[in-house]
């Protein structure tokens, strides 16, 4: 791992550090965008057990899973987190958004919280070497500050003023990755993530018989260590987790 790298771990597993060049960029911002079922979150999951292999303390923000669900989850890819959790390696965050825009569990409030802001002000969170957030965009739909910015054609400022909240955090060393469901938020809005992330990837579900494969294409991959292709084919297997596919699927 070049010392400008998070490695990604688990070399003797799978290939996906070596598809990828090595690792992620200290101090970068990474984009993973796919639509739903496309492997987000489990990319995700695969991530934060990979960095704890390597002693990169992380913070996983789920808009998805509580707690019994993610570890119910890891248990099924063969990602055993408990350590990792109990010694802090692994700083585990359910932000689960009923359908009315609040957190479940906040004390029974009606009222939608300010979940942009809540989420910058909880320093706790930002205190490990690698920030994930999945899914961000449903962070974004819910945040009625955010909301009312678009009803004001006014997204890309908001974008800007996160985004800059961000880089203040990469310029200290560390990686944030947001996951987006593209077809959930409007082009305006997740088009500066787009524009200003260091490594910005696009997942793909194929659907191929009875089997389902899918596919990181790299849009960017700045700071690579080692040369990175532009298409990885991976599945996700139950008792295994991620594999890396010796041929991608079109």
């Amino acid at each position: 791992m070049g010392s400008n790298q998070f490695s990604l771990g688990l070399k003797d597993h799978d290939r996906l550090e070596k598809e990828l060049g090595g690792g992620i960029p200290k101090g970068s911002i990474v984009l993973i965008e796919g639509d739903y079922g496309a492997g987000k979150s489990v990319l995700s999951q695969r991530l934060t057990y990979g960095f704890t292999q390597e002693d990169i303390v992380t913070t996983l923000v789920s808009t998805e899973l509580g707690v019994r669900g993610f570890l119910d989850q890891m248990h099924s890819l063969t990602y055993d987190v408990v350590k990792p959790l109990l010694d802090e390696e692994i700083l585990f965050i359910p932000a689960e958004i009923d359908a009315s825009g609040t957190l479940t569990g906040s004390g029974g409030d009606d009222e939608r919280k300010q979940l942009l802001k809540r989420m910058m002000e909880a320093d706790t969170m930002w205190d490990g070497d690698v920030i994930i957030v999945d899914t961000f965009d449903a962070i974004l739909r819910n945040d009625p500050k955010f909301e009312a910015l678009v009803r004001q054609n006014e997204e890309r400022q908001a974008a800007l003023e996160i985004i800059s909240f961000f880089r203040d955090l990469t310029t200290k060393g560390k990686t944030i990755v947001l996951t987006v469901d593209p077809s959930t938020v409007d082009d305006e809005a997740i088009g500066p993530f787009r524009s200003i992330a260091d490594v910005y990837l696009e997942l793909e579900m194929v659907e191929v018989g009875n089997d389902v494969r899918r596919n990181i294409f790299v849009k960017r991959f700045a700071g690579m260590g080692q040369q990175v292709g532009d298409r990885v084919g991976f599945s996700v297997r139950s008792g295994i987790g991620i594999v890396i596919e010796s041929r991608s699927v079109a």
